[in-house]
C-alpha cells in the first residue's frame, strides 16, 4: 500500500503519529473516449478561452466566482498558509457509540498504521477505543479539503472513516413526491414482515458480486478474440399492480425455491444411499458367490472314501504348500 498522507492523532495532549493507507479500491472498468471514426483516444486540452492558446500548471491559480465572470484568486502558497499546521492533525473531539450515527454520514474509509515512532501509543488508543466499544469523532483536512471522521477499530487495526457535517446532509422534505405516512394494511403488513423473515440471513459480503463488471470483462474478452457478444435476455418481469398480490407472488416463489432446494438436497441423499446400497449388495453378492463357488469345489475335490496317505500330486501340493509357508 501506498502511504497518502502523514500526520498525527490527538486526544487531549496525546499524539499518536500515524500514515494513512486507503482502505477501499474502485474495481470499476475504465474506458476512454474515443473518435468513433478512427478509433483514437480524445485528447484534452486547457485552453483560455480569451487567447486561444493552450495554459501550462505553472501560469494556472484558484479563484472563486463571487459574482458571473468575477473572481477572487488564491495561489498554491495562500491556501496552504490558509491551512495551518492542523492540516497534519486528526484532533478527536468527542467520543460516542458507533450505532449513534446514521450510515448516511460516512464517506471513505482509510487504515491508519503507527508512524516509527508511535508503537506504543497507537496500541494504547487501540486498546482503549476496545475497551470503551466507542469511537473518536474527529476534524480533519487532507489535501485543502476538511472533514469530519470517525476513529475506529476494525479487527485490531485503526481506522478513519470520513464523515459530511451536519450542513451537508440534504433534508428529505427536498425530495419531490414523497407519500403522506398512512397506517399500514394489516394484511399486507403481516405478508410483508413475512417476506422480510424469508430472506433474512447473516450478512456475508462474500455472497455478493458484481455481475455488471462479470458480464462487462466477459464481452471484453469475446470481443479481443473477434467473437460476437451475445447476451442473454432478461426474464420478463410480472407487472404486478396489486401490492397484496405482489406479497403473495414473492412469498409463493421464495416458498417455490426453498422446496427445490430441499428436493436437490433430498434427491442427492437418495442418490447417495442408492449408490451405497448398490455398493454393498455388489459385495455382498460377491462374496456369496466366492462361499458358493468355494463349498462347490470343496464337495467336487472331496472323495468319498479316504485315500491312504502317500506320495500322490495333493500330498506333494501340500508339503510344498507347508514348505512356502515356512519359508
Amino acid at each position: 500500500m501506498q502511504t497518502i498522507w502523514k500526520g498525527a492523532i490527538s486526544f487531549g495532549l496525546v499524539n499518536v503519529p500515524v500514515k494513512m493507507y486507503t482502505a477501499t479500491e474502485d474495481n470499476d472498468i475504465s474506458m476512454r473516449m474515443l473518435h468513433k471514426e478512427y478509433n483514437v483516444p480524445i485528447q484534452y486540452h486547457r485552453t483560455c478561452p480569451k487567447c486561444e492558446e493552450d495554459v501550462s500548471w505553472s501560469d494556472i491559480v484558484k479563484g472563486y466566482e463571487y459574482e458571473p465572470g468575477h473572481f477572487v484568486t488564491f495561489d498554491k502558497k495562500e491556501l496552504e498558509a490558509l491551512a495551518d499546521e492542523k492540516s497534519r492533525e486528526i484532533r478527536i473531539v468527542d467520543f460516542v457509540h458507533l450505532e449513534e450515527i446514521d450510515p448516511i454520514y460516512f464517506q471513505k474509509t482509510y487504515y491508519l498504521a503507527p508512524d516509527e515512532t508511535g508503537s506504543h501509543a497507537y496500541n494504547l488508543l487501540v486498546s482503549a477505543l476496545e475497551k470503551s466499544e466507542k469511537i473518536g469523532i474527529a476534524n480533519v483536512t487532507i489535501r485543502s479539503k476538511s472533514s469530519l471522521a470517525a476513529i475506529r477499530v476494525i479487527d485490531g487495526v485503526l481506522s478513519m472513516v470520513t464523515m459530511w457535517y451536519a450542513e451537508e446532509i440534504r433534508p428529505k422534505e427536498q425530495v419531490p413526491n414523497l407519500p403522506k405516512q398512512q397506517k399500514a394494511d394489516k394484511r399486507e403488513l403481516d405478508m410483508a414482515l413475512m417476506l422480510i423473515d424469508q430472506l433474512t440471513g447473516s450478512f456475508e459480503p462474500d455472497k455478493y458480486e458484481d455481475d455488471y463488471r462479470e458480464r462487462l470483462l466477459d464481452a471484453i474478452d469475446d470481443k479481443v478474440e473477434g467473437k460476437e457478444v451475445k447476451v442473454a435476455p432478461e426474464e420478463k418481469k410480472t407487472n404486478v399492480i396489486d401490492l397484496m398480490d405482489a406479497l403473495q407472488q414473492s412469498l409463493k416463489q421464495m416458498k417455490s425455491n426453498l422446496g427445490q432446494e430441499e428436493d436437490e438436497g433430498e434427491s442427492e441423499k437418495k442418490s447417495a444411499g442408492r449408490k451405497t446400497k448398490r455398493s454393498t449388495k455388489s459385495r455382498s453378492g460377491s462374496a456369496s458367490g466366492s462361499e458358493a463357488r468355494s463349498s462347490s469345489k470343496s464337495k467336487a475335490k472331496s472323495p468319498s472314501k479316504k485315500k491312504p496317505e502317500g506320495t500322490g500330486p495333493a500330498k506333494r501340493r501340500s508339503k510344498a504348500a507347508a514348505k512356502k509357508t515356512g519359508s
